[in-house]
């Protein structure tokens, strides 16, 4: 059983690293803020104080940060991966970041030996908790068949989806599209409210129907109620659907609902609702149709 390294333990993060080991695999642990390891090595995990000292026990190095220059921090960085990593080492990055800042990064690991699979995840703070994410990896077929193990611990669907920078690409969709479904169900939920409706006979009979999704049956409740604890943060998905745009200029394509619901997110974040969870887009639609929000 590989010795395995597990690197940010923030929501998501601290979720997985338990399931690995509880699973078994002996783990040793950083995080950048200090405290947030004691339960992990209540378990049995070993937390060190810099990321080169998980490289130097690990043999395959999990990291699930928030963004593309805390990544580039960690492998880089003083005291960073790069410094502790032995050549034949693996390295899978579970965050959320630029295709191409993965492709570069992925590529002066290679000059020094380490192997490396993206793997951003989906599925927020539940899928992390039960286990039950859904994986999108971009990596060589070897290094995918090295990660699904250890992967298939955190997830409940795990996709080889092509080269290094695939996995995140296919993330990037992945927040479009949810993007898009979350302001409908918003949309649905304040005209069902509007109209004199019983909003959850409503949402119970459209989940029998095409109208159904996740984000219909597990955040209508939340828009009805106006409330918004933790699943995903508007914050964060605001960062990605900037990797989204960023791809699609690229891409020569143009993303009009993603652009609006982007906008919605920045002005949530800019009036202090950053940690909400992202079905807090319902509020902008409530509030265009005089509910409170």
């Amino acid at each position: 059983m590989e010795r395995i390294g597990f690197l940010g333990l923030g929501t998501m993060g601290a979720a997985m690293a338990g399931h690995l080991v509880r699973f078994g695999h002996p783990l040793t642990v950083w995080n950048r803020t200090p405290g947030r390891a004691a339960e992990l090595v209540a378990q049995g995990a070993t937390e060190v104080s810099t990321p080169a000292a998980v490289a130097a026990v690990s043999d395959a190095i999990v990291l699930c940060v928030s963004d593309t220059p805390d990544v580039e921090s960690i492998l880089f960085g003083p005291g960073g991966i790069s410094d502790g990593a032995r050549a034949g080492s693996l390295v899978i990055d579970c965050s959320t970041i630029a295709p191409g800042a993965t492709r570069d990064m992925a590529g002066r690991l290679a000059a020094r030996g380490v192997e490396f699979a993206d793997a951003p995840v989906s599925g927020g703070s539940e899928g992390a908790q039960k286990a039950t994410l859904t994986i999108f990896v971009g990596a060589l077929p070897a290094v995918f068949e090295r990660a699904r193990p250890i992967l298939e611990v955190l997830g409940k669907t795990i996709t080889h989806v092509g080269p290094i920078g695939s996995g995140q690409a296919v993330k990037a969709v992945n927040q479009v599209i949810l993007a898009g479904t979350y302001l409908g169900v918003a949309e649905g939920i304040v005209l069902a409210l509007k109209a004199g409706l019983d909003v959850e006979q409503v949402v119970s009979a459209l989940g029998g129907g095409a109208a159904q999704s996740w984000v219909l049956a597990n955040r209508s409740g939340r828009m009805l109620a106006n409330d918004y604890p933790l699943g995903f943060k508007v914050e964060l998905h605001l960062k990605d659907l900037g990797i989204a745009l960023g791809l699609a200029a690229e891409s020569g394509v143009e993303l009009p609902v993603t652009e609006l619901c982007a906008e919605i997110e920045r002005v949530l974040v800019e009036t202090g609702h950053a940690d909400d969870d992202m079905s807090a887009v319902a509020r902008r639609i409530r509030a265009l149709a005089g509910l409170p929000s």
